[in-house]
């Protein structure tokens, strides 16, 4: 499907020198001479304009206008991973980086209008913990000191499901003083973030708060907390009819998601950004780059039709991190529900830096060599997730040999007493037998 543009608002389009085609889920900007497109990139988009010539198009896509107007300027949201073969050359004007393309250039997937939503500031930090910032070099994760460094930890949930949370302070407080964790993994969901599901009427307010509250918990008591995008919406709001859940892949609105969440912990050297949990059911190519994907219905609800979304892909998600300027570490989770990292060896590594691929080698995952540990030559991987119940105990030993030798940052799950596989038995914190071998792990000062 092919579209030109067209007279707009704040001018007509000038066919002579641009025109647009659209080529299903691409923008192509193709320059008719080369006449260079000037863009000014901001922590919001990309601000263009080609000499005295305006240019612009509304989107096909659902939901989302890539290019509209602001202040005669032409804006392309989002601020994503463009195609190699651009020509590009950077300077500074009027204290703006400016880019200027010359030749074609390539923009996966749309976000959604934002609708005001994105609203964060970038919170403070304390200036004492800048030596704790994280990098990633190679396959190993370090200080900015080059020191070598191993985090251990467990997933404290329920903010994917709850507004509120369960027990989040004392569960925080157990987790990073009683059993020494130095790593905390928390799922969130990004409906939640922005006020969007039926219960919140405060625009996600005291949600982002409490999240505050936590980071500044973590941070006090000397860990990182990974803030994992745990479930989302398929592109559409929970409020407005979607289903808030852990679906195979990110879409629109996960990027509106990052763009916030990056913008408010930007650069905070105790935060890690976790793109998005277990992808599944869908090619690296899409794992990657983003395109359309089909979930079937529930298994409870095989009367439903299938959701069909256009899909965001994790270098988008990253890209977006990057954007706004926030240089924290990201962990990016592998497809076969976070487990499988072949693809990075097969070409699908996303493009970029401090950046942490993430494995969930739960018991029924047997293969881990060629699965991941294969992998841990060449690049920087984490156990984000692993777990089980009492019979699992042979397997705990054996990962936990296995992450030892190789030196990998890992975080158990669940340290909520519902949220199965399970680390504790009930609000009071006892360990279940699980958990308690990953607390006395957590414990052990040797092995790494």
């Amino acid at each position: 499907m092919s579209h030109r543009g067209s007279e707009a608002a704040s001018g007509p389009v000038d066919s002579s020198v641009t025109k647009f085609n659209w080529l299903m889920d691409d923008i192509i900007l193709d320059l008719e001479p080369l006449q260079p497109l000037k863009l000014a990139v901001s922590e919001y988009g990309i601000m263009g304009t080609t000499g005295r010539t305006r240019v612009g198009v509304a989107s096909t896509l659902s939901g989302c206008h890539s290019l509209h107007f602001v202040d005669g300027l032409v804006v392309l949201q989002p601020m994503i991973r463009m195609q190699k073969r651009l020509k590009a050359r950077f300077w500074r004007e009027q204290g703006l980086p400016v880019l200027i393309w010359w030749g074609v250039c390539s923009v996966a997937v749309a976000a959604s209008a934002d609708d005001g939503l994105l609203a964060s500031q970038t919170q403070p930090f304390d200036p004492k913990s800048a030596p704790m910032r994280l990098r990633v070099a190679g396959h190993q994760l370090l200080t900015e000191q080059g020191k070598m460094v191993r985090l251990r930890g467990v997933n404290i949930a329920s903010l994917e499901w709850s507004d509120r949370g369960d027990h989040l302070a004392e569960a925080f407080e157990q987790a990073l003083r009683q059993w020494k964790a130095d790593l905390i993994r928390m799922p969130l969901a990004q409906d939640r973030w922005f006020g969007k599901t039926p219960g919140q009427h405060d625009g996600g307010a005291a949600y982002r708060d409490l999240v505050d509250k936590l980071v500044a918990t973590c941070a006090g008591a000397g860990g990182y907390l990974d803030l994992d995008l745990h479930w989302s919406d398929c592109g559409k709001w929970a409020d407005e009819g979607g289903r808030l859940a852990q679906h195979p892949m990110p879409d629109a609105h996960s990027i509106l998601f990052w763009r916030d969440v990056a913008v408010r912990y930007r650069n905070h050297p105790q935060v890690i950004f976790g793109l998005y949990n277990e992808p599944h059911d869908v090619p690296w190519t899409v794992w990657r780059d983003g395109g359309q994907v089909t979930e079937p219905p529930p298994k409870r609800a095989t009367n439903q039709p299938p959701i069909v979304y256009q899909a965001a892909g994790l270098q988008q998600l990253y890209d977006t991190v990057r954007a706004v300027g926030a240089g924290n570490v990201v962990t990016a989770s592998g497809l076969d529900w976070g487990y499988d990292l072949r693809g990075l060896s097969q070409g699908y590594a996303l493009s970029g830096t401090n950046i942490l691929y993430e494995t969930h080698p739960y018991p029924q995952k047997q293969d881990w060599d060629t699965s991941f540990g294969q992998v841990c030559r060449d690049y920087a991987v984490y156990v984000g997730e692993w777990g089980g119940r009492a019979k699992d105990l042979e397997y705990a030993q054996r990962l936990w040999d296995y992450m030892n030798r190789r030196g990998l940052s890992w975080t158990a799950w669940c340290f909520h007493p519902f949220a199965g596989p399970t680390l504790i038995r009930n609000w009071k914190f006892e360990a279940t037998e699980f958990g308690q071998f990953v607390k006395d792990a957590l414990g052990k000062q040797t092995g790494d």
